[in-house]
C-alpha cells in the first residue's frame, strides 16, 4: 500500500511534560507524558530519513485570557476551566510553550499554533496537507484521549487515513488512554507500535512516498 503521510506530533510542549513546566509545577503527574520522549525521538528520527514532513502541534493561550474556553463555554467540567492567573499554561512567547528540547524542531518542519483540543480547529494544517497531497497522518503526543483522539477523529472525518502509534501518545488517565486506543482501531485507522510500524514499512507493506514536488 502507497501512501503519502505526515507525521503529527502533538503538544510536547515544556507546559505540559517540561520539568519545570506549569504542569510540573502544579504536581500534575507529567511521567506518562515524558516515558514515550524515547520512541518519540526515534520515531522522528525514522521518518526524517525517509522524508516524511513533520508537524508539531503547540497549544497557545494569550495572556489576556481571551482565547480561553471558559470565555465561549458556560456549561464545562471543573478539570477544563482554564485559570490564566493561578496556571499561566503555554502563553504565546513563554519558554512553557514551546516544543521541549529533547523533540526540538528543525529548521525544515511545520508548527501549529491551535487554541482548541483539534489541530485542525481554526489552523491552517488541513490547507498545509493538502498543498503536501498528503493522503495519511501519522499521530503521536499527549494528552492521547483529548487532543491527540479530537485530531484523530476529524483527520478521518476530513478523509485521511490515520494511524495512531501506541506507544509514542501518553495520558495521565491511564483508563481513558485505552479506550482512545481501542477506539480508534474499531472505529478510524491503524493503532500500531512504533515498530510495527516501521516493519510494515521496511517489509514493503507500507511504502512511503512524499511528495517531493510539493515540499519544494
Amino acid at each position: 500500500m502507497n501512501i503519502r503521510p505526515v507525521l503529527l506530533v502533538v503538544d510536547m510542549q515544556n507546559g505540559f511534560c517540561g520539568l519545570g513546566g506549569t504542569f510540573d509545577k502544579f504536581g500534575f503527574n507529567i511521567g506518562p507524558y515524558r516515558a514515550i520522549i524515547p520512541a518519540l525521538q526515534t520515531l522522528i528520527a525514522r521518518m526524517r530519513r525517509l522524508g516524511v514532513p513533520i508537524y508539531y502541534s503547540r497549544a497557545i493561550r494569550e495572556k489576556s485570557g481571551l482565547d480561553c474556553i471558559d470565555k465561549v463555554h458556560r456549561i464545562i467540567p471543573e478539570s477544563r476551566r482554564e485559570r490564566i492567573e493561578k496556571m499561566p499554561l503555554c502563553i504565546r512567547g513563554t519558554w512553557d510553550s514551546d516544543v521541549i528540547d529533547e523533540l526540538r524542531p528543525e529548521t525544515d518542519d511545520f508548527i501549529v499554533e491551535k487554541r482548541r483540543d483539534s489541530v485542525f480547529q481554526d489552523t491552517e494544517f488541513d490547507l498545509w496537507l493538502k498543498a503536501f497531497r498528503a493522503d495519511t497522518v501519522i499521530f503521536c503526543g499527549i494528552d492521547t484521549y483529548i487532543c491527540v483522539e479530537s485530531s484523530v477523529r476529524e483527520a478521518f472525518n476530513k478523509g485521511y487515513d490515520v494511524i495512531l502509534v501506541k506507544d509514542c501518545v501518553a495520558s495521565r488517565n491511564p483508563r481513558h488512554h485505552l479506550t482512545t486506543l481501542e477506539q480508534v482501531a474499531e472505529a478510524y485507522g491503524w493503532v500500531l507500535s512504533s515498530t510495527e510500524l516501521i516493519e510494515k514499512i521496511h517489509a514493503g507493506q507500507i511504502v512511503v512516498s512524499p511528495d517531493e514536488e510539493a515540499s519544494t
